[in-house]
């Protein structure tokens, strides 16, 4: 059975005072039955390590840089990401690819040197609206996963995280039907090109406004292992919800 796993992808929001929010979430789920991550600006990466610690909660970065050091200004490596006592890193976010114009191949690259550094790499891949309505959703995903994931990965060292973009921040959310066929899909590719053992370990997140509200129908979709959460993991009181409902769903062998 694999882990589950909720992520809390803070994107560039919070500052020091946000850390009490950290803590809230902390106190309120306890040892909740699965994997927590929040993954912080960069700025608060330490202060959120320490804050965490002792507590069910790991966190984690929200990009690095491929290289391991250099002339990169305003950059940060995946060495100094887990020197915070960070354990995962987000790679791949459709704002990322939007935002900067990163490549699968340079997505890749990324993932390499974080797992090289230690960290587990959380790949996204999704696809936009007009991919959707033009039927392309599973050869968009198919291309991104075979370019953005490194060859050597493990279940421990590789989640992927399905973000349709058209459903993040907008609260569209695909139909059931739909996150269950690409979740599908995503595993009989990983299967094909890794194995049965290391594509049946490899988890599986659902990403796009999940919410309290509709958490727990999502988690019980078939090779849903999780989720990676934008704005509903700010607050405590919204992403304890989705921890709980996580930590009650039926872990997918």
């Amino acid at each position: 059975m694999r882990r589950k796993l909720a992520a809390g992808n803070w994107k560039m929001n919070g500052t020091g005072a946000a850390l009490a929010e950290l803590e809230a979430l902390a106190q309120t789920i306890g040892t909740p039955g699965c994997d927590v991550l929040i993954c912080p600006p960069a700025t608060l990466l330490h202060r959120a390590a320490r804050a965490a610690q002792g507590s069910a909660i790991a966190i984690g970065g929200q990009d690095c840089h491929a290289a391991a050091s250099g002339a990169h200004t305003g950059d940060v490596s995946a060495a100094m990401l887990a020197d915070t006592g960070a354990s995962h890193v987000i790679l791949g976010h459709s704002e990322r690819r939007a935002d900067h114009g990163e490549t699968d191949a340079q997505v890749r690259l990324k993932a390499q040197a974080a797992i090289a550094a230690g960290l587990t790499a959380i790949v996204c891949v999704g696809e936009t609206l007009a991919q959707r309505d033009a039927g392309d959703t599973l050869a968009v995903i198919g291309a991104q996963l075979a370019g953005s994931v490194p060859d050597a990965v493990t279940g421990a060292t590789l989640v992927i995280a399905y973000e349709p973009v058209w459903a993040i921040g907008t609260g569209k959310v695909p139909t059931l039907a739909q996150i269950g066929e690409v979740h599908g899909f995503i595993r009989a590719q990983l299967t094909d090109r890794f194995g049965m053992q290391t594509g049946a370990a490899v988890r599986l997140l659902y990403g796009g406004s999940v919410k309290p509200a509709n958490a727990g129908e999502i988690f019980a979709v078939g090779d849903v292992d999780g989720a990676l959460v934008g704005g509903a993991s700010l607050k405590a009181a919204d992403f304890a919800p989705i921890v709980a409902a996580l930590a009650a769903s039926r872990a997918h062998p």
